[in-house]
């Protein structure tokens, strides 16, 4: 069963498009559900925002090689759930 207390547990691990599915499956069921409603906005929001950036570092994440490069990526991540 989808519910938004689900959808909030993928989305804090991160799993962020599985989360807005669920979001999206509980105000088909109800629509005047706030919670879905601000849920989906804020992801689509994220979604197209970082939508180049995630995939140009998840290759960058994929060849990584050595500690520098590490370090890049972690302050990357940094920024942008800061």
């Amino acid at each position: 069963m989808h519910t938004i207390t689900l959808a909030n547990i993928y989305e804090l691990q991160g799993l962020k498009s599985e989360a807005l599915e669920i979001y999206k499956e509980v105000l088909k069921k109800n629509p005047n559900n706030a919670d879905a409603k601000i849920a989906i906005r804020r992801l689509s929001g994220m979604r197209k925002k970082f939508m180049t950036t995630n995939e140009q570092m998840r290759d960058f994440f994929i060849k990584m090689e050595d500690e520098v490069e590490f370090k890049e990526f972690e302050r990357w991540l940094l920024k942008i759930w800061n």
